[in-house]
């Protein structure tokens, strides 16, 4: 079932979209991000929205907007009404839907990670709840051999197994090696295209994934719109935003898609921890990459060593910001639990209605929602806020899953300082009951924690905090 354009939706789309390339308006007259950024802004400005750039009314606000944009070419855009409604009819028949940053159903993901970054309009067929299932981002070139294609399908394969999305760009190569391999072992996968969604979605081989719900395809941009090396590196960014941890399987250096991708997250968004492969051949553009912070990936072999990997991401993630937050209040990065959220959906600041906002916001906030359960403490926070006195128990880390747990046990034993439950411990961790069972048993036998009757759960023992 796809969702029903909203008015904001169909003006946005009047405004920026080329509504089936090679007709209609050239696509010099659309408005760039860049405008459609300012103009949104504007509009909240002045207590309006898009969607009352197309009522009775719309004569005077365009002139209203003349400062923005040129009322005449507003004018030009707006009036597409007859080519909207003939490519809306297309994209139903192939079961494209299409949201907007001021719909509800736009990926929440999307929405507080890049914040005013994020596209005005994605275009996707399939189940777009699977865009907040989180997952792991598996990016890599074009052009490898069968034996990266190989390891990539059994990266593929391994997420399936764990229960983990798999999220990539769908192009040739690396991308379709790690979404071929995860559905195959009946997993799901979320794929950002840079292009040809129209045609992949038409495609036999993905239909049925797509129908079922297996399979969800995204872009940004038109839904007929070919190749372009700047979409391509465009789009990049949205795979991390979607992600939970990411792992790059192979790059090039100092050019390319996957290595722009790459140090854009790693220099600038850091949205999640970047993993670069550690085995097979080197590999100069890897090299750098992990001279720039990325890390070695330590090659879970089952799912219980790969939720290992998702729950150092997440605790070394930055929480999501607070409720009511100023969208364009600094630079500070944002963040999105791994899982279903628990804030209530929100409009963007820049494209939601006005009557949306409370009186006493500014026209630059964000909606308020619903306080928010406290988020678990990240790992950063609970070893800055730890008294001198207390001493993570030594280790040597000789192995990458020494050095995951080694990060997981200082974090548990901040947790442990009143007792929980396995089940809490899961929780707080976002992973399985049966891998934080493992971990709080290895502890226990370490002797850094102890099972205890009353309350009953885990705390830590005395002993390990004072040294």
């Amino acid at each position: 079932m796809t969702p029903a354009l909203s008015p904001n939706t169909q003006a946005i789309l009047l405004l920026t979209a080329p509504l089936i390339a090679g007709r209609g308006t050239p696509s010099q007259d659309l408005l760039s991000p860049g405008e459609y950024k300012r103009l949104a802004r504007h509009l909240r400005e002045i207590q309006r929205q898009p969607a009352d750039l197309v009522s009775p009314d719309a004569a005077d606000l365009m002139r209203a907007c003349q400062p923005v944009i040129d009322e005449a070419r507003l004018q030009r855009l707006l009036g597409r009404g007859f080519l909207l409604s003939q490519v809306i009819e297309r994209w139903q028949a192939r079961a494209i839907w299409v949201v907007s940053r001021a719909d509800a159903e736009y990926p929440r993901r999307l929405k507080v990670r890049l914040r005013e970054d994020a596209p005005a309009v994605i275009y996707g067929c399939g189940d777009m709840t699977l865009l907040e299932s989180g997952g792991l981002a598996v990016v890599g070139s074009r052009h490898v051999d069968d034996t990266l294609i190989d390891y990539t399908m059994s990266v593929g394969r391994l997420a399936a197994r764990a229960g983990r999305t798999l999220v990539s760009g769908g192009a040739k190569g690396i991308d379709q090696a790690a979404m071929r391999g995860a559905l195959e072992a009946g997993g799901k996968v979320s794929g950002v295209l840079a292009d040809s969604l129209e045609k992949t979605t038409m495609n036999r081989e993905h239909r049925n994934l797509l129908l079922d719900g297996q399979l969800v395809l995204i872009s940004p941009y038109d839904p007929s719109a070919g190749f372009n090396v700047g979409n391509a590196m465009q789009r990049n960014k949205l795979i991390y935003a979607l992600a939970d941890a990411s792992l790059v399987v192979s790059s090039d250096l100092n050019k390319g898609g996957t290595w722009t991708g790459a140090v854009e997250q790693l220099d600038k968004l850091k949205f999640v921890p970047v993993y670069v492969r550690s085995t097979g051949g080197s590999s100069p553009g890897l090299d750098a990459l992990r001279s720039k912070g990325a890390l070695p990936w330590p090659n879970p072999q089952d799912a219980d060593a790969l939720e290992s990997v998702f729950a150092v991401a997440a605790l070394t993630r930055v929480p999501p910001p607070q409720p009511g937050l100023a969208l364009f209040s600094g630079d500070g990065q944002v963040d999105v639990a791994p899982t279903t959220p628990s804030i209530p959906e929100t409009t963007s600041a820049i494209d939601a209605p006005t009557e949306a906002v409370p009186e006493s916001a500014s026209a630059s906030s964000e909606v308020q929602a619903d306080p928010a359960p406290e988020p678990a403490p990240s790992a950063v926070h609970a070893l800055a806020t730890q008294p001198e006195t207390v001493r993570p128990v030594a280790t040597t880390a000789s192995t990458p899953a020494d050095t995951l747990f080694a990060a997981v046990r200082e974090v548990i034993q901040q947790l442990l300082k009143a007792p929980m439950k396995d089940a809490e411990v899961a929780a707080a961790l976002d992973v399985s009951n049966a891998q934080a069972k493992a971990w709080l048993q290895r502890l226990v036998d370490e002797g850094v924690i102890e099972k205890q009757k009353k309350p009953a759960g885990y705390i830590v023992k005395q002993s390990s905090l004072f040294e």
